[in-house]
């Protein structure tokens, strides 16, 4: 398949030079290259960690599910 790139000048320079070097078609080489990339496993995000300022996290019956709970809380405390 026939697919235009625009590649930054040195990126090209490099594989070109490599192609030359495993003696093969330039295209074999950004296959290649993109093989290589799109087999490695996608970084994942661990779980986050709230860090809270003081106390042991959320008050006793706060849901932070339920939208409406939460603003009424907060109007409370103002």
């Amino acid at each position: 398949m026939r697919t235009m790139l625009n590649l930054d000048e040195k990126l090209l320079e490099y594989a070109k030079h490599r192609a030359l070097q495993e003696r093969v078609p330039l295209a074999r080489v950004v296959e290649n290259a993109l093989r290589v990339v799109l087999s490695m496993p996608e970084k994942s995000v661990g779980a986050i960690r709230l860090v809270t300022v003081a106390g042991t996290g959320v008050r006793h019956g706060v849901d932070l599910d339920n939208n409406a709970s939460l603003r009424d809380i907060m109007d409370d405390a103002r």
